[in-house]
């Protein structure tokens, strides 16, 4: 922890003089038209879909979370297998029940 407080120390004596944060506009709008992205997260694909008319809020905003999907697979898993074996396979595939209620 010394030697962490040493660095941090070091690091602020070094900083320049001056405004440190950048002024952040309030409301972001979003361009008019269609937009996807996606990130890899640690359970799958995140994604998200926008629709927007140039205004300050958009049209559409939808979150595709990987949770729900990789549920609707475990009916697949669970088929041929013994009952005892459902909690297992169940956290096998890491579920997240906050994304899967929403």
């Amino acid at each position: 922890m010394r030697e962490s407080l040493r660095l941090i120390r070091q690091a602020v004596a070094q900083l320049p003089a001056g405004k440190t944060l950048n002024p952040v506009a309030l409301r972001i709008r979003p361009p008019r038209g269609e937009a996807y992205a996606q990130v890899e997260s640690p359970r799958g694909i995140l994604g998200c879909y926008l629709v927007s008319d140039g205004s300050e809020r958009p049209y559409r905003c939808h979150f595709r979370a990987p949770a729900l999907l990789n549920l609707s697979a475990l009916r697949q898993m669970l088929i041929g297998q013994k009952l005892a074996d459902a909690v297992i396979i169940f956290g096998s595939i890491d579920i997240s029940m906050g994304e899967v209620d929403r």
